[in-house]
C-alpha cells in the first residue's frame, strides 16, 4: 500500500482529478488524501465519491492550529498554499497511525508507469527528493532551489519527523514568493537537506519528475503508444508545470520558455494522454456540479450541451488548427482535438 497526498483548490482540481486517474491505472493499492482549498473542491470530492481519495477540508485542516492561521493572515492565497506544503504531511502522519511513509504529490503530476522503481530506490531511508536536473543554459533557475517540491517522501521516523517538523516551522515564518535572503517560497529550504537531515534519498531515476525544465538533458522515445523511454529509463511521471489553457481546444505548455525543441514523443505520448484525461475531470465535474471551471460561472447542463453545435465546434477546430500552424515556432502551443 503506497500513501500520497496532495493539495488544490477548483482551479486546479481538473488536474488533481487527472493525476488521481494516473495514479488509479498504474498504482492499484493507494490511498491519497487531498488538502481541498475551498468548499467547492471539498464538495465535489464528497460527491464523487472516489475510490482510495480522502477528502480533506480546509477546516479541519487548520482547527486549532494557531501558528498556520496567523501566517495565512500576513501572505497571498498561493503563498498560503506553499506554507500549507510541510503541514500536510505531517497532518496525515498524525492523524492516520497506520501511514508509515507518507509522499507528497504536486497536483500537476501525471504517472505514465507503476513508482514501484522510486520506492526501490528509495530503499529504507528516511526522506526522498528529486532535483530539478536543470540544463546548463537554465543552471541559474537553481536561484529557485535545486531540488523540486513535486515528489517528497517522508518515513515515520525521527529523520523524517524531524525534516517536517522543520520545514513548516520554516515556512510558517516566511514562505513568500519572492527570493529573499536565500529563500525562495517553500522550495529553497529544501537545498540543504542532504547535509541537514540523515538518510536523505536524492532519486536519480531519469523518469521520475520529467519537466519542461529539464527535458533538454534527455531523449526521448515511444515503444509502443503509451509508454516512453527517457534515455534507458521508462517514464514514471511528467511534470506539467506551466501549461496554460487557452481555449478546450488550445493550450500553451510554455515549452519556449525553456527553449525545448518539440516532438511527436511530447505532444502525442506524453501532453496529448494528459489533456485528455483533464477533459474527461472536467466532463466529470460538470456531471456532478455544473460548474463550468474556465469561465467561473454555473450553467445548466442544458446550456453547456448548447453552447456549442456540432457544426460550430468543427469550424472553431478548424480556425484552432490555423492558430496552431501560425504559432507553431513562435509560441508552440498544442492543439487539441477532444472528440
Amino acid at each position: 500500500m503506497y500513501y500520497f497526498c496532495t493539495y488544490f483548490d477548483k482551479n486546479y482540481l481538473p488536474r488533481g482529478l487527472a493525476l488521481y486517474y494516473s495514479l488509479q491505472e498504474h498504482c492499484h493499492e493507494f490511498t491519497l488524501w487531498v488538502l481541498c482549498m475551498d468548499h467547492a473542491s471539498f464538495e465535489i470530492l464528497e460527491k464523487l465519491a472516489l475510490p482510495m481519495v480522502n477528502p480533506i477540508s480546509l477546516e479541519k485542516f487548520e482547527q486549532d492550529d494557531k501558528l498556520l492561521l496567523t501566517a495565512k493572515q500576513n501572505r497571498s492565497k498561493i503563498e498560503y498554499y506553499f506554507t500549507c506544503t510541510p503541514s500536510l504531511p505531517l497532518f496525515i502522519l498524525n492523524n492516520w497511525p497506520e501511514v508509515g511513509l507518507i509522499t507528497y504529490l504536486d497536483a500537476d503530476l501525471f504517472f505514465f508507469a507503476s513508482p514501484l522503481p522510486l520506492f526501490d530506490e528509495f530503499g529504507k531511508k528516511s526522506i526522498a527528493i528529486i532535483g530539478h536536473r536543470f540544463p546548463p543554459h537554465l543552471q541559474g533557475r537553481e536561484r529557485y532551489g535545486i531540488y523540486n517540491v513535486g515528489w517528497l517522501s517522508f518515513r515515520r521516523d525521527d529523520n523524517g519527523l524531524d525534516c517536517l517538523k522543520w520545514w513548516r516551522h520554516q515556512c510558517i515564518e516566511w514562505c513568500y514568493d519572492r527570493e529573499e535572503d536565500g529563500r525562495f517560497a517553500d522550495q529553497k529550504y529544501l537545498d540543504d537537506w542532504p547535509s541537514r537531515f540523515k538518510d536523505v534519498a536524492i532519486l536519480e531515476h531519469k523518469g521520475a519528475n520529467l519537466a519542461p525544465w529539464n527535458l533538454c538533458n534527455y531523449n526521448l522515445r515511444s515503444l509502443n503508444w503509451n509508454e516512453v523511454m527517457v534515455d534507458e529509463e521508462p517514464l514514471i511521471f511528467f511534470h506539467f508545470h506551466g501549461l496554460k489553457k487557452i481555449r478546450d481546444w488550445l493550450y500553451n505548455p510554455s515549452w519556449g520558455e525553456y527553449g525545448i525543441n518539440t516532438s511527436n514523443v511530447l505532444r502525442r505520448t506524453i501532453y496529448s494522454p494528459y489533456l485528455r484525461s483533464l477533459s474527461y475531470a472536467n466532463r466529470q465535474i460538470l456531471a456532478i456540479d455544473c460548474i463550468d471551471l474556465d469561465y467561473n460561472v454555473r450553467i445548466g447542463m442544458e446550456d453547456q450541451r448548447r453552447r456549442l453545435s456540432l457544426l460550430k465546434r468543427k469550424a472553431l477546430q478548424i480556425i484552432a488548427l490555423g492558430l496552431f500552424v501560425r504559432d507553431l515556432f513562435a509560441r508552440k502551443l498544442i492543439f487539441f482535438i477532444n472528440e
